[in-house]
């Protein structure tokens, strides 16, 4: 029997293409551009914007109110009001056309590759040679997306999450890499200490915003030797937990994260958005439960900032409201660790939102307050003014207010607070398991029995809950009022 020869099996370099996506250089060269109407104003625009000369063939009643409005104000427009002949091919880069019939999309394809110009008629592909895709302009980084005409709604919307990804000054850093690219290679042989000094660039460019001095440290004796970025540390809000409600420079911090400290309460869904290689460790921070020292974590960001980690402290809701930003800031800033914060939506804001009532409703509500319901020696505070929180005017949202429910109710009442004031509570506010209950102050704690304290609780007493949603019956407290009004 033979022996079977090794095989070689290498993965193909590249699959089969739809359409070959090209970036043409159009500065200064000449396109002419048959039609007047919105369609075709957005290819003028574009074109444009590449520095082409641009010379549109259309009669003047034709022409769309925006596409007036944009040879009116456009010096590289050329504005010929005249219908599109034969000779208008001379010396063109390219050719477009925004036709009404077929007959005349054949008629312009046909003399558009007769003179050897690439032609595209709008919306029509068979009379196209090359296609425009969804663009994200932060030029001079520039990504276009195409589905070959299949989807083009597809492409916008691969678009938008793309745009999340990429931060605006990412055009400032782009043209920083053009001006200096040339200083770069006379200083630095290739192979790779080049090829690091434009690594951590990249690097800067997703965490850093350019100022007036950034070229000059770059281009120093020790940017150029390694161009090393030191550890930072982001403090990042993950907001209630539905991973959309994060903000945009939310997922940036994550995606540029080389660690990520998360706290308890942070959702599945929200670190699905982190980068794959960053590593994730739990520091999980909860009420009545183990937990890890807050002295701990600041050691733990401190070490690793120092090792020139990009950390992202990841908390719940807003690291700004009883998320002990205050302490970690403090301590990164004895030991000169840059720090930054990114905000997250608290969660008496989701609340709201879920519960389709206004905190500061002028109606009903003259202030708002924001009350921890679990102090450092999990209890509530000492020191709550009480009897200015009885006022109902007042819309008093209590954190973590689960297991001192009881003593919340009887200070109030015991301060005169009226026993008919609406209260309500929301028990793991945008997540899938989401609880709600509303009713009179003097029944919150029993309703709190019934919804159980092992998740976060959030409790909203005050005037401005009377528009909540319709009250449960205790008896249905442990149900999950569906939020028939309010999409999630």
């Amino acid at each position: 029997m033979d022996a079977l020869k090794p095989q070689r099996n290498e993965p193909a370099r590249m699959e089969k293409l739809a359409k070959l996506p090209v970036f043409w250089g159009l500065e200064g060269k000449r396109v002419v551009l048959a039609g007047g109407s919105d369609g075709a104003a957005w290819k003028a625009e574009l074109l444009l914007a590449c520095g082409a000369e641009l010379h549109v063939f259309c009669k003047r009643g034709d022409l769309s109110e925006t596409f007036a409005g944009l040879v009116a104000r456009s010096t590289r427009l050329h504005f010929h009001a005249m219908r599109w002949h034969s000779g208008i091919f001379a010396n063109a880069e390219l050719a477009l056309a925004d036709c009404e019939t077929d007959t005349e999309a054949a008629a312009f394809h046909a003399a558009a590759r007769a003179a050897g110009v690439p032609v595209n008629v709008i919306d029509k592909p068979e009379f196209c040679q090359f296609q425009f895709g969804s663009i994200v302009n932060r030029s001079p980084v520039v990504v276009s997306i195409s589905t070959d005409g299949a989807a083009p709604i597809l492409a916008q919307a691969i678009r938008r999450r793309i745009e999340t990804l990429l931060p605006h000054s990412l055009r400032d850093w782009g043209a920083l890499a053009r001006t200096i690219r040339e200083r770069v290679n006379l200083r630095l042989t290739p192979g790779p200490s080049r090829r690091l000094f434009w690594e951590k660039f990249v690097d800067r460019a997703f965490t850093e915003r350019l100022d007036e001095d950034s070229e000059e440290r770059l281009l120093t004796a020790t940017g150029m030797q390694a161009c090393e970025v030191g550890g930072r540390v982001t403090l990042v809000g993950a907001g209630p937990g539905d991973a959309e409600l994060l903000t945009l420079k939310a997922v940036r911090a994550l995606q540029a994260a080389d660690v990520i400290l998360f706290d308890d309460l942070v959702s599945a869904e929200v670190l699905e958005l982190a980068r794959r290689e960053a590593k994730r460790m739990l520091v999980g921070k909860r009420g009545g439960r183990e937990s890890c020292r807050q002295e701990d974590i600041n050691d733990m960001m401190i070490r690793l900032a120092k090792a020139g980690k990009r950390v992202v402290r990841l908390k719940s809701g807003d690291p700004m409201i009883f998320g002990r930003a205050g302490e970690e800031i403090a301590a990164l800033a004895a030991e000169n660790i840059p720090v930054d914060v990114v905000p997250g939506i608290t969660a008496a804001s989701a609340m709201a939102s879920r519960l389709g009532i206004s905190l500061t409703h002028r109606d009903h509500a003259q202030s708002v307050r924001f009350i921890t319901g679990h102090s450092r020696q999990g209890k509530l505070p000492e020191n709550i003014d009480w009897t200015s929180l009885a006022d109902p005017a007042v819309t008093t949202v209590f954190y973590m207010g689960g297991r001192t429910a009881a003593a919340i109710q009887s200070s109030l009442l015991a301060h005169g607070m009226d026993a008919s004031t609406p209260v309500a509570v929301v028990v793991s506010v945008t997540r899938a398991n989401e609880q709600r209950w509303r009713g009179p102050l003097t029944q919150l704690s029993a309703a709190i029995e019934r919804l159980g304290v092992n998740e976060p609780v959030l409790i909203g007493i005050g005037d401005a809950f009377r528009a909540a949603s319709p009250a449960l019956s205790l008896m249905d407290a442990k149900e999950i009022l569906p939020p028939v009004l309010i999409a999630r």
